[in-house]
């Protein structure tokens, strides 16, 4: 069995319990379920598909921790970055989007928000817009925008000293 408490049948994965990690498993397998044996006991069963590269998990096999993490939902995390603001939460789903299973997401946005108990909700908000605009949306580049007092700049004057640069530039030509 995998480190990641899953087995491999035919290149689907399916659960086990997560103590039995690193122990020798048997599996048995049908058209229609797939049985897992340890010394002998069944340990579980599944039906079985045919989705390569997919898992079948049972939520009783994932460690305490892992099952807590998967009560969280991509509208939840959206939902909660929303109250510090439509930047966040936009933040927060372009994030999730990126991702073939927006679960491998939840760390990154769930530090992004965390980042508003360190800053506070109007300093991250600010760091959000302005990863917006850069296309800077990731959690290192809000937190290097919030450790350089970044988002305590207007985008405004910025963009107002960029026009002006590039105006001055094509003037000469």
């Amino acid at each position: 069995m995998h480190i990641d408490y899953h087995v491999d049948v035919e290149g689907h994965f399916y659960s086990v319990p997560y103590r039995l990690v690193r122990e020798q498993v048997d599996v048995r397998y049908t058209s229609a379920t797939v049985e897992c044996f340890h010394k002998g006991n069944r340990i579980t069963s599944h039906p079985r598909s045919f989705v390569k590269g997919k898992h079948t998990t049972d939520p009783e096999h994932m460690p305490t921790s892992q099952r807590e993490s998967a009560e969280w939902t991509p509208e939840c995390l959206v939902t909660w970055a929303s109250q510090t603001g439509k930047a966040t939460a936009a933040v927060v789903e372009s994030i999730l989007s990126r991702r073939a299973y927006a679960e491998h997401s939840f760390r990154s946005c769930m530090g992004i928000i965390s980042l508003g108990k360190r800053f506070g909700k109007e300093r991250l908000e600010a760091a959000c817009e302005r990863a917006l605009f850069i296309k800077g949306v990731s959690y290192a580049s809000i937190k290097s925008i919030l450790n350089n007092n970044l988002d305590q700049k207007s985008l405004l004057s910025e963009l107002k000293i960029l026009f002006h640069s590039c105006f001055t530039i094509f003037s000469f030509c």
